[in-house]
């Protein structure tokens, strides 16, 4: 219950800063119609030649690309496949990452060497060329993509994960565990995981911006979805041979998935600015409490 009403209290700080506001505003936006595009009568694959590269209008918002597909389904579709990608990729990235981090920071010795070299040596590829290698052996789909994106991830959740491990590692709470006879799987999951949690979370939503960023640039390089699946990054790179005659092919995909990124770097700014004001503020409490 005091769990509940701690989340309750911090998500509503979080909702009086306008930027985040509105970026969950937007984001559930997005998410929604992405969602539901199945009922909003969007088709993204119809074909109307007659009616190729037309200007938006009330029939087609953003309006039509090469073949006469509608440019706003499109982009709903391909919002779907961008969050999807995320959020896989986010998953992917967290299960292997936080257990690697747990391991190597509570254990420390040789398991902490072993594992953070290999974190290194993923940490030191560049992400956009592992991934585009990775995709070359799987070949190109939304499970490739998702795997090539999420591997990428790993490094950052497992560091993020391993340097909460550390400041919690000597604390009497855990210690107190230890002597009653706590293992230390259960020390690991059920007493300094639900405690690192905090900038977990801000990692998450990081990572989720820079996976529906490069899944966009691999398909931007035409190495990500393959097509006719609608995809923002595809949308872009189709678009920039039109931005003379139909600049808005490129330009109006480019700025939801700009707004997208946004949103999601100024609630994860949001969120750190939050936990780091509520570290203070339990900081202070300690002070005041101290004879």
């Amino acid at each position: 219950m005091n769990r509940m009403m701690r989340a309750s209290a911090m998500t509503r700080r979080l909702l009086t800063r306008k930027g985040a506001l509105f970026s969950l505003i937007f984001l559930a936006a997005i998410t929604g119609a992405a969602a539901f595009a199945d009922l909003l009568s969007l088709d993204p694959l119809s074909q109307d030649l007659v009616n190729a590269l037309e200007k938006p209008s009330a029939a087609h918002w953003f309006g039509t690309d090469e073949l006469g597909r509608d440019i706003m389904a499109r982009a709903v579709y391909g919002a779907r496949t961008s969050l999807l990608t995320a959020a896989g990729a986010v998953g992917i990235a967290a299960m292997v990452g936080i257990p690697i981090g747990l391991v190597a920071g509570f254990f420390g010795g040789w398991r902490d060497a072993v594992l953070m070299r290999a974190v290194d040596v993923l940490l030191a590829l560049p992400g956009i060329l592992f991934a585009m290698a990775m995709i070359a052996v799987l070949g190109r789909s939304q499970t490739a993509a998702l795997i090539a994106v999420g591997v990428t991830g790993i490094p950052s959740f497992a560091r993020v994960t391993r340097a909460q491990v550390l400041a919690l590692r000597k604390r009497d709470f855990v210690t107190a565990v230890e002597a009653f006879g706590g293992t230390s799987t259960y020390n690991m999951f059920r007493t300094i995981l639900p405690n690192a949690w905090s900038p977990i979370l801000v990692q998450v939503v990081v990572l989720a911006s820079v996976a529906i960023l490069l899944e966009a640039a691999l398909a931007f390089l035409g190495v990500g979805i393959p097509p006719p699946t609608p995809s923002w990054g595809e949308m872009l790179r189709t678009g920039k041979s039109f931005l003379y005659e139909a600049p808005y092919y490129a330009v109006l995909p480019g700025l939801v998935l700009t707004l997208t990124i946004l949103s999601f770097d100024s609630l994860g700014r949001s969120l750190t600015w939050l936990l780091e004001d509520r570290h203070e503020l339990v900081e202070l409490n300690v002070e005041r409490a101290k004879p």
